[in-house]
């Protein structure tokens, strides 16, 4: 990817939320950056404060929540921007696909409305051109028959293609940063492979010089095929972030080994997963020291004290062919999705 300036850098972002019982800490000390062109992607075990990070960026957070540190988007602080500033910024030069597009979508309007309310509200055109965009956006995802099914209702569409919808929604405006929270939750395998390979195209064809994404994600084959920078969560926390390579052929972190320890392996078959001991923290109650310290089979006296800084740090390569397993998958997950869909045209 080109380097240049970034367009998103992002530092000492944190989250809390005002509960009944106090205040609770969901994202703590963030620090990235992202350059245009580039994939990033946010690894987390589900409550390590992936999602509400990047709400708290797009000021999305629920009422009781309150976010603190700085987001600069082409050096506009997006944490500290007044409503109405923000409102022009979002859905425009930010776009976000989010988890489940049965309830990001409104059930009660056609597509087509859905869609060209968008371009009449930030593009400022009318209901025709904004339709005639908006049939071709869709068709840019790959939807067959798009003049005659924008007029549908989201029900009538199958899981991924609502998915597709969404993310031709997104593209609408042509974001600079487009924003994937578990863009595949509840797909099967084939249409997840679909949807990947869809946004990695999308991305291409508009141009690596013009679009960054933000990928949270738990799927590490999706990690390995497309994004070039990596950060891993743990109770809110980073615990390790670096190039994708470097996670995957050096990691440093415990956390980061379990989650690759936990990771199938085509050439052993009937050996079971090296799970992660332990549940989750409670974030309510999140150990003095390091977040990880109540699961980690490397645990030290102090590790229940003291919170580790992060610094920079070269590991050794790993010694097995795991990332090569999980990129390998991902490629042929591709191509036969990608198959698939040759076929059903």
């Amino acid at each position: 990817m080109a380097a240049g300036k970034r367009l998103i850098e992002v530092e000492d972002l944190s989250v809390k939320f005002a509960m009944p019982d106090g205040e609770v800490t969901a994202v703590n000390g963030l620090s990235f950056g992202l350059e245009r062109g580039q994939t990033f992607g946010i690894v987390g075990e589900s409550g390590s404060g992936k999602s509400q990070s990047m709400l708290a960026m797009m000021g999305l957070l629920a009422i009781n929540g309150r976010a603190s540190g700085r987001a600069l988007f082409n050096d506009e602080d997006l944490l500290s921007m007044p409503a109405n500033l923000l409102n022009r910024i979002r859905g425009n030069r930010i776009a976000m696909i989010f988890q489940d597009p049965m309830t990001s979508l409104n059930p009660y309007l056609t597509v087509e409305r859905q869609m060209t309310e968008v371009l009449e509200l930030h593009k400022g055109l009318t209901r025709r051109s904004a339709l005639t965009l908006a049939i071709s956006t869709l068709e840019q995802v790959r939807i067959p028959d798009a003049a005659r099914r924008i007029r549908m209702y989201p029900h009538e569409f199958s899981g991924g293609m609502r998915q597709r919808i969404m993310i031709a929604m997104a593209l609408l405006c042509q974001p600079d940063l487009l924003i994937a929270d578990e863009p595949t939750t509840a797909l099967d395998v084939t249409v997840q492979a679909q949807t990947m390979a869809l946004l990695r195209d999308l991305q291409r064809d508009f141009g690596t010089a013009i679009m960054a994404i933000i990928l949270i994600t738990h799927d590490l084959g999706v990690v390995a095929g497309l994004c070039d920078q990596v950060m891993v969560l743990y109770g809110g926390r980073i615990m390790e972030q670096g190039s994708a390579e470097s996670i995957f052929y050096r990691p440093t972190h415990p956390y980061t080994l379990g989650l690759l320890g936990a990771v199938p392996k085509l050439d052993h078959e009937g050996e079971r997963l090296l799970a992660i001991p332990g549940v989750p923290p409670n974030m309510a109650h999140l150990p003095a020291g390091c977040p990880f310290s109540e699961r980690c089979t490397f645990v030290m006296d102090r590790c229940a004290t003291e919170r580790p800084a992060l610094r920079q740090a070269q590991g050794e390569r790993l010694e097995d062919e795991r990332v090569e397993v999980l990129r390998a998958c991902h490629r042929e997950v591709v191509e036969i999705a990608r198959e698939a869909e040759r076929v059903l045209r």
